[in-house]
This record gives C-alpha cells, sequence and structure tokens, in this order.
C-alpha cells in the first residue's frame, strides 16, 4: 500500500524509513525541491494548497497523513474526498489555532492556564489587566520553536510585545510557574484501542527542544505512576474527543498542583524520537500501524533514553560514533543556524546514559551545533 504524506521534512522521512520494513511505500507532497522525505520515497513537488498536486497525490495512494500541523485544513479535506486521511482532519484545525485548541482542552475538563483572545491593543490590556502579569503572547496560528511568542513581565513589555506580535490575531496566558516540561504521546487505532509511551522530560532553549529524557525521572516510583496516570487520561481525553487515529503529543507543565496542557500536536513529534531505539514500538512505526488499522505495537522502554537534538550543525560523525549507545540520526539537510539537522539518541546504557548524554551535549555544543 502506498502512503500520502502531506509535508516532507524529517518527521516524513521517519515515518518511510520505519514503515519499509513493512512493505509499505511512500508519496510526499512538498513545495521544497529535495525535501528530506523525498531523499527515501517519491515526492510530488508543489504547494498544500494546489488541487492538481493534491489530486495527483490523492491517485498515487490509499491512506493519507501529515507530517505537521501547517498544512492547510482544506487541503486535508479536499483529499478526504478521495482516501482516509488520517489523523482526522478535526484534529488539524483544532491544533492549528492555539486559541481554538485551549479551548477545546479547556471545554474536556482538562486544566490549562487562563487565557483570552486578542486582537486589539485594547483587548490586549484588557487580558493582561485580567491575568495579571506576568503573561504569555503567542500568535494564534503558525508559531513553532518558540517563534511568535513574547513572555511580558512588566507594563513595558506590554507595549513591545504588541510591536513585535501585532497584525496577528493572539491568544494571551498566564505565565504558569511549572517546575519542568513533560510531554506525552499517545497513539489511537481505528477500533479506538490506546498505547502510551513512558512520559518524557524535555528541555527548551530559546523555544527550541534540546534535550528529551526517557522516562521522565521522577523521586519515587509511586511519584512516576501517579503522574504517568494522570497524564495518560489527559491524552484519552483528547483522543477520544477527536475521534483520532494516530499518533497524538500533548505538551505539559508539571505543576505543583499537577499537570496542565501547553499544547498539542496531531503527528509524530520531536520528544519521541528516542522511541526509535529507545522503546519497543516507536511512534513511527506505531503510526503507521495506526493508520493502516494494523495492531498497535508494545510502547514500554526496556530502559532510560536521552535523545539531543542537533541544531545548526553536527559534530564530527566518527567521534560520535565511537561512543558507546550512540544513535545518530541525520536529516539529510544542509546547516544552517537555528535548523534541526539531526538528533542523537543514547539508549542502552543504563546507570551511563546520563554521562554519556552529558558528553554528547558538549561535543554538540562546541563542534558549531546548537548555534543560533
Amino acid at each position: 500500500m502506498t502512503i500520502g504524506v502531506l509535508g516532507g521534512g524529517q518527521l516524513g522521512r521517519m515515518l518511510a524509513l520505519a514503515a519499509y520494513p513493512l512493505g509499505e511505500t511512500f508519496v510526499f507532497l512538498d513545495p521544497s525541491r529535495g525535501a528530506p522525505a523525498g531523499q527515501v520515497g517519491d515526492q510530488v513537488v508543489g504547494a498544500y494548497d494546489d488541487l492538481a498536486k493534491l489530486a495527483e497525490l490523492a491517485k498515487r495512494c490509499r491512506v493519507v497523513t501529515y507530517e505537521f500541523e501547517s498544512v492547510p485544513v482544506a487541503a486535508a479535506r479536499f483529499l478526504e474526498a478521495h482516501a482516509p486521511v488520517y489523523p482526522p482532519p478535526r484534529a488539524l484545525e483544532v491544533a492549528q489555532d492555539r486559541l481554538n485548541e485551549k479551548r477545546f482542552v479547556a471545554e474536556l475538563g482538562i486544566a490549562t492556564s487562563p487565557f483570552f483572545g486578542v486582537s486589539t491593543h485594547e483587548e490586549l490590556e484588557h487580558a493582561v489587566e485580567a491575568l495579571g502579569l506576568p503573561v504569555v503572547a503567542k500568535t494564534r496560528n503558525f508559531g513553532y520553536d518558540g517563534k511568535g511568542q513574547a513572555v511580558m513581565r512588566t507594563p513595558e513589555d506590554v507595549a513591545a510585545a504588541w510591536e513585535t506580535l501585532s497584525g496577528a490575531p493572539l491568544i494571551v496566558e498566564r505565565f504558569v510557574p511549572f517546575e519542568r516540561e513533560l510531554s506525552i504521546l499517545g497513539v489511537r487505532g481505528k477500533d479506538g484501542t490506546k498505547r502510551f509511551w513512558p512520559l518524557v522530560e524535555n528541555r527548551h532553549e530559546r523555544g527550541i527542544l534540546r534535550r528529551s529524557t526517557a522516562p521522565a525521572p521522577f523521586s519515587t516510583p509511586a511519584d512516576a505512576a501517579r503522574v504517568q496516570a494522570q497524564a495518560e487520561a489527559i491524552s484519552a481525553q483528547i483522543l477520544d474527543a477527536l475521534e483520532y487515529v494516530g499518533v497524538l503529543a500533548v505538551e505539559l507543565f508539571d505543576t505543583p498542583s499537577g499537570l496542565v496542557v501547553n499544547e498539542m500536536a496531531p503527528r509524530v513529534h520531536n520528544s519521541g524520537h528516542w522511541t526509535i531505539e529507545g522503546s519497543v514500538t516507536s511512534q513511527f512505526e506505531n503510526h503507521v500501524r495506526a493508520i493502516l488499522d494494523l495492531p498497535l505495537g508494545d510502547t514500554s522502554a526496556p530502559g532510560p533514553s536521552v535523545m539531543i537534538n542537533l541544531i545548526g550543525g553536527w559534530p564530527e560523525r566518527a567521534a560520535l560514533l565511537a561512543l558507546p549507545h550512540v544513535h545518530l540520526h541525520l536529516y539529510g539537510k544542509t546547516a544552517q543556524p537555528g535548523r534541526k539537522v539531526g538528533h542523537v539518541t543514547i539508549a542502552g546504557a543504563g546507570a551511563d546514559t546520563t554521562r554519556l548524554a552529558d558528553q554528547v551535549e558538549a561535543m554538540a555544543r562546541t563542534s558549531g551545533s546548537f548555534r543560533e
């Protein structure tokens, strides 16, 4: 069966690499000639709103998915008339707009930060007055990796944020004093079966994910089980409410009063890259299994893993691969400041995992990776 994918980035590339052992083939639609996924599958070069290119994709595949959430909902709905599209376009529609996303989650009774939709300077001032400083303003659409966001801690910050972000619809949220950032990845099949990977602890710098640790460390096994159960319950509510099929990532703030939803991504996710080597079944394989209505695989993790993003460049390959338990993934991209060009996972190292991860991160920083 040929699987069509909207988007040809590294996530699509890793989807293909995970599914080829299952006998599947891929065709990607992406406007960038030579996109990373196009190096491992067929590529239709065209815009996501080009109906002729969408029709060409539809003719060549029997099921469609997408590898990032900024593709037009209209494109997904057009394809839905020709082939099944998973996750459902409704999930794409909800996740593309941060205000709609927050409203959707809040209506399920799941904890979020208090928020307001803002379109004018007067509405911004009202939101700040109602929420109290500090607050975070975000563009409702197309923000990722920290882009389109501003933290306001003083009245002067409010004016500066409006100067920077005005012109786009905004969501303004009360700043959450979190202890750390977590994510839960879950997968749901067509029959409603759900599986969840262990919680992941994420560390960001300047809004970009730098390092993920799985399972997320806790002081006691009881704490780990309690928070894992809470995160799974949150994810399950969202998955069922959307009649979801595929992998969903939910980003969470860990606070003294419990978990608070930050954002969700209706796709395979950067914080789940560790699953390729670190879990019995990777997020990529399970996403493919779900959209093809195949049995879902075991999501348990035999041991700890750490994933480190390579941003802007990468260390010398031989030096990295000389280290034990290191798995290098390069995405076929040219090195550019601020660009995710690969990742490294340390898996199977047991008690040495953190030490090796620190060593890899130091190599990445001194080699030109993590460049802004």
